[in-house]
């Protein structure tokens, strides 16, 4: 195989997580080092940024500023929801894609993002080949909601579960301090996979988490949820429930669909307002008092509650990208594999071919939702558990914070 030399572009695309920047410091870090990767450029705000030539050159940047990169939450470089279109149909976009990797000679493209960023980068990889252009295009996984088919887990979802369990824990000890009785209902985000909510019964296998946990995966019945938070209610004097925002009725229709009509720029329905909503209607059947909680994008980039093993195993995959590529591996996703040694949790990389990951999602097994629908069982806990462990160290300033300042150099 002979070496391909050229710069390289590294981009960030969909919602951000606590860690995604990690991923973005094992790619940046590992290309950086490579004598085969000239120069190392980052995309504004994803492929928006190539398309628009805004490019920063990350060979610019603070070796100590990079390195904060690690443990600073969001997206340092920008993102953006941008949805490709088939370039059988339409190549303005790729023709233009084309012109920029001419114009600062790129031959390796690095795109960090979920499933629709995966179908970005499939699109790409194929028109490259199609038109000739030697260009080796790599996948890194990142979403917190889990689905991405192929890899047992994927970058951000265990630091989500782990602020989403610890912030469970939190509620139940407030909720319980009045001798009136309160129903806490906790919306936590997944659109078709309920992962995240899911994550909420860490919270109860440590006696302080939800009484309820409704996943999409199933279908939500009204009526039977209502006897449910009754029943508890009536048991205990208090009652949690934590619901996906994806739940949905048998018709298929979302039980928060009527709160919004909004989608994003891949026609997903932005979902929200479903824990209100629920709220009332429980106060309507049972007169108690409800509060409900939306955990919103503070659930997406709680830094404070990053898992150390989420922060490690996104480096690697990000560094894993570069390795690759240079190795003369393209059209691929890297991805997790979980194996147990002397009875110790151990990930390792593999790669997987883009056009399986693209637009296909993992859902949580049936098998690990409890026969009631209202629940998880111990192996979804077994799952989750290794994944969450550790505290990094995280650099602070006056006691807050203190996260990545990139000079953001934009090439000529």
């Amino acid at each position: 195989m002979s070496e391909l030399k050229g710069a390289c572009i590294f981009g960030q695309s969909g919602g951000p997580t606590s860690v995604i920047n990690a991923s973005a410091y094992g790619v940046i870090a590992t290309a950086l080092k490579n004598p085969s990767i000239t120069r190392v450029l980052g995309a504004e705000h994803g492929i928006k940024g190539v398309l628009n030539d805004r490019l920063f050159d990350m060979g610019q940047e603070d070796p100590a500023e990079l390195e904060l990169l690690k443990y600073t939450p969001s997206s340092a470089l920008g993102s953006c929801r941008y949805k490709m279109a088939d370039p059988d149909v339409d190549d303005t976009d790729y023709k233009r894609i084309l012109e920029i990797f001419k114009k600062y000679d790129v031959r390796y493209f690095f795109y960090n993002g979920g499933n629709d960023s995966m179908d970005t980068c499939n699109k790409i990889s194929k028109y490259m080949q199609k038109v000739g252009y030697e260009c080796r295009v790599m996948g890194v996984p990142k979403t917190i909601d889990n689905d991405l088919f192929g890899t047992d887990h994927c970058p951000g979802f265990a630091s989500a579960a782990k602020y989403i369990a610890t912030s469970c824990m939190e509620v139940y000890q407030d909720a319980r301090v009045y001798d009136t009785g309160m129903v806490c209902i906790i919306e936590i985000m997944g659109r078709h996979a309920g992962w995240l909510a899911g994550a909420a019964a860490l919270a109860t296998a440590y006696g302080a988490g939800p009484d309820l946990v409704y996943l999409p995966e199933v279908d939500f019945d009204m009526d039977q949820f209502l006897a449910d938070v009754e029943r508890i209610y009536k048991e205990k004097g208090n009652c949690m429930v934590a619901v996906s925002e994806g739940i949905h009725y048998a018709d298929g229709s979302f039980v928060s669909e009527a709160k919004t009509s909004a989608t994003d720029g891949f026609g997903h329905a932005q979902l929200g307002g479903l824990a209100s909503l629920l709220a009332q209607v429980v106060k309507e059947k049972t007169g108690a008092k409800v509060r409900g909680i939306e955990l919103s994008l503070l659930q997406r980039c709680g830094a404070h509650l990053a898992s150390e093993t989420d922060i490690e195993e996104a480096v690697m995959s990000g560094k894993a990208a570069v390795e690759n590529a240079v190795n003369g591996i393209t059209d691929k996703m890297v991805g997790f594999e979980r194996s147990y040694e002397d009875g110790q949790y151990v990930c390792k990389t593999k790669l997987l071919p883009l056009t399986d990951v693209a637009n296909t999602e993992k859902k949580v097994p049936i098998e690990w939702i409890n026969v009631a629908h209202n629940g998880v069982e111990k192996p979804f806990i077994d799952y989750v558990l290794p994944l969450i462990q550790g505290e990094p160290k995280l650099p602070k300033e006056d006691s807050l914070p203190r996260f990545a300042k990139l000079k953001k150099v934009l090439v000529k």
